[in-house]
């Protein structure tokens, strides 16, 4: 192995020797002041990349005399000869005095529109000849805060509320290179070279690359923050976008042109801002815009900025050179963010015939060692400079996670769960207490240890008192992932313990039980006592299935009310709790599920990436037999789900979730599916508004989730005055349900649910306010018309 790491050295350095690291900055010779993002090329070797904001520039060349150019349009060039990297180069652009031909304008004519419709066709020329293409990349994302952030491993949240700095800073930066590879019509791959990032930071968060994150305005489908854009070279745009030839300017000897660009109608979502078009040949070379505020949707952004330049490679094809994205906003005072991301591409290959076999169902990929590479290697590897405040922000926030805190800093009394260190939680104040029915008073505490043993166990340990009940509950289980991409989990675990009666069907938590029951004296959940154990595996079968196998042994027994306690209505008893079907009962799952989304591989982990096919299905059992499982109880379940979607007009999305199931044999009552309903004056999404929990149960059915987010299009379209302009949210809902009891399950459950035998119907529509995390939700029943016709509901996470 040493000797195998001596030669991996020896080549590094004999190839760096090949090689120069260039640095320098540009200005404008007549003020002083840096250019930024300013074009860097070798005229010998075809490499480039781009200034940064300062002005200052790398760019890694072949050994030898180069011919280093800088170029700004509106500027005459600076060429300068460089065969050693041994100094700073300074390249000093003079503004271009060039007398440029004048526009003729024909009367009743807007020129600009004549430069935008042969700047369509030139790009429309531009994707014939493209067959497929490579580049390298180097990208860098910086997050800016004045909240507490705290990164997870594929997220960043933000905390609201808690400490606060005097202004917005730099809380974190992540920077990678990456290696793109793309084949028409659309297939592509990135595999990350190299990542640094600070150390608050995971490595498994970096995995932003330049053909995952780069939107080249080249191309159509452009999207932000999941709204699609009309883009300023596509057929649509004639018609959407307002053009205005601004100015004639100058790179060189070469004329472009300055074009703005806005939509007609101010509602209307789009660019606004400069696009420059080359007067030789119409390519688009420059894009300097913002998105409009019909844009904006729910107005979290306070403004998104978008900067994109192309040039010439050696195939006469235009490639983007850069991409940055800057983002501010702020959330109801609460918080101000910031995050900007800068791209620099460079090294394009184009029409090199690239294997369809080598695009594969991984879409980014880590190699392995990309997160331990030296400093050696970022010294010498093309990136940007880094600016003060970057530099400022690595040393500040590395020598903070370098000092852990201690757990009074950690401490919140406000806290659901408190984080001894990466790796292991506790219960917080929040979560000690809890009530209910059964249990009256009692006290919690629970314990997490995540991402051990190289991020492959995580462990959990609960145990709980009830004072009503006198019992002491616990639960221990574990999970330990095995493979390269840790996925194939096996899983296992024994308790006893005090279960809710059709858990899954409640989206409520237990926080929002313990208030009601201790101020309305309403709580809504039964309960019932369970002791038992459960083992199982998960693996994928196939890139598009995956596959899960268990056995669970558990002994129910009915639980009873044991406390008349509440702060108020003291002269009112809760509901009996509902009993169940006392006994044993083995069990064996059998999940399959298929999903065509392809991963990302991020060095630890392989996971769904984004996007892709809008289907998703499965199916499974459960198999309880006597005399094969064990217990007393013999049926057996089968289910199906389904998850579709379909995108409609603009940012409109039609979504429809499908479960069915059938049974033989009898049912236990706990192992019955429920409908996912509602408490008062609340709701929540794939539910039934107009049902109460556990009010509707049994063992056959098909259940639909039919969703229209319509979010603000529909006010947008018919110009409604106030609305058109409010950002308000509109969703449409319709659910239906087939339910019923089998006879075999009749004769053995204690106690009668709602049957659906004919479908239940209930539809109704959501306001959903800008910058509020919740709906108003107004829903009807269509049949099977009684009690709540009509509800009123409110959908948020806070329930």
């Amino acid at each position: 192995m040493k000797k195998i790491l001596l030669l991996l050295l020896i080549i590094s350095s004999i190839i760096s020797a090949q090689e120069l690291v260039i640095r320098g900055n540009i200005i404008d010779k007549s003020t002083g002041e840096e250019l930024s993002y300013a074009n860097v090329l070798d005229k010998i070797s075809g490499k480039g990349t781009s200034s940064n904001i300062n002005g200052e520039f790398i760019l890694k060349i072949p050994e030898g005399e180069n011919l280093i150019v800088a170029s700004f349009i509106g500027y005459v060039s600076d060429t300068i000869t460089v065969n050693d990297d041994s100094k700073l180069y300074q390249f000093e652009l003079q503004p271009s005095a060039l007398k440029l031909e004048q526009v003729t304008v024909f009367p009743g004519e807007n020129p600009a529109l004549a430069i935008i419709r042969k700047a369509i066709e030139t790009k429309k020329n531009r994707k014939e000849k493209i067959k497929d293409y490579s580049f390298t990349a180097f990208t860098k994302g910086i997050i800016r805060t004045d909240a507490d952030m705290t990164p997870g491993n594929n997220s960043v949240a933000i905390g609201m509320g808690g400490n606060r700095t005097d202004s917005v800073k730099i809380d974190g930066i992540v920077e990678n290179v990456s290696k793109g590879f793309f084949k028409a019509p659309d297939s592509y791959k990135e595999e990350i070279l190299a990542q640094k990032q600070t150390e608050n930071f995971p490595s498994s968060i970096n995995v932003l690359t330049g053909n995952r994150i780069v939107q080249s305005f080249y191309n159509d489908d452009i999207k932000f923050f999941g709204r699609p854009m009309i883009a300023p070279l596509e057929d649509a745009a004639l018609d959407y976008y307002f053009f205005d030839l601004r100015d004639t300017l100058a790179i060189d000897d070469k004329s472009v042109f300055k074009i703005y660009i806005e939509p007609y109608d101010t509602i209307d979502p789009g660019f606004k801002g400069d696009i420059y078009i080359s007067d030789k040949d119409f390519a688009l070379l420059k894009i300097d815009v913002i998105l409009n505020e019909a844009a904006n949707f729910e107005g979290i952004f306070n403004k998104v900025s978008i900067f994109q330049q192309f040039v010439s490679t050696k195939s006469d094809i235009y490639m983007p050179v850069d991409y940055r994205l800057f983002v501010e906003g702020g959330f109801m005072g609460l918080i101000n963010f910031g995050f900007e991301i800068n791209t620099i591409m460079y090294d394009y290959d184009i029409n090199t015939d690239i294997s369809s076999d080598f695009f594969d169902w991984t879409i980014i990929k880590v190699r392995p060692g990309a997160a331990d590479v030296d400093s050696l290697y970022w010294k010498n590897v093309q990136s940007l400079p880094y600016t003060n405040e970057e530099v400022s922000a690595y040393k500040r926030i590395d020598s903070v996670e370098s000092v852990k805190p201690t757990f009074r800093e950690r401490f919140s009394f406000f806290a659901p769960y408190i984080s001894l260190n990466d790796n292991y939680t506790i219960t917080g104040p929040l979560t000690l207490y809890y009530f209910n029915k059964v249990e009256g008073n009692g006290l919690n505490f629970e314990f997490w240890g995540n991402n051990l043993a190289n991020q492959r166990l995580d462990l959990y340990g609960g145990t709980s008192y009830g004072f009503a009940d006198e019992k002491w509950k616990f639960a221990i289980d574990g999970e330990y992932l095995f493979g390269d991409y840790r996925t194939f989990r096996l899983y296992g675990g024994i308790k006893n313990n005090v279960n809710t009666l059709f858990e899954n069907s409640i989206k409520y938590n237990r926080l929002t039980s313990t208030i009601l029951s201790l101020f309305t004296k309403y709580d809504f959940r039964d309960y019932y006592y369970s002791r038992g154990f459960f083992a199982g595996f998960e693996t994928g079968i196939f890139n598009f299935l995956d596959g899960e196998l268990s056995y669970s042994y558990n002994d129910d027994n009915s639980a009873v009310v044991n406390t008349d306690f509440s702060f108020f209505r003291r002269d009112q008893a809760y509901s009996p709790n509902k009993p169940i079907n006392n006994g044993k009962s083995g069990v064996v799952s059998l999940d399959l599920n298929f999903d065509f989304r392809k991963f990302i591989e991020d060095g630890y982990f392989r996971r769904r990436a984004g996007g892709g096919p809008n289907l998703r299905f499965g199916g499974g059992l459960l198999y309880a037999e006597k005399d094969v499982t064990g217990g007393d109880f013999t049926y057996t379940r089968y289910n199906f789900n389904l998850r579709t979607w379909t995108d409609l007009y603009r940012t409109t999305r039609l979504t429809l979730d499908l479960e069915g199931f059938t049974s033989t044999g009898a049912t236990p009552l706990q192992n019955m599916y429920a409908l996912p309903g509602n408490i008062n004056a609340a709701s929540k999404s794939n539910s039934f508004r107009t049902l109460g929990i556990g009010e509707a149960f049994g063992d056959e059915g098909v259940i639909t989730y039919l969703n229209l987010d319509l979010r603000d299009e529909l006010f947008r379209m018919l110009a409604i005055p106030l609305l058109k302009d409010s950002k308000v949210g509109l969703s449409l809902h319709m659910n239906s349900a087939l339910l019923n009891i089998s006879d075999n399950s009749k004769s053995l459950i204690p106690f009668a649910g709602l049957e659906f035998p004919h479908p239940f119907y209930e539809a109704g529509f959501g306001l959903r306010l800008p910058l509020l995390p919740m709906a108003f939700e107004f829903t009807w029943k269509l049949n099977y018309r009684g009690k709540d016709n009509f509800v009123f509901g409110i959908n948020t996470f806070a329930f």
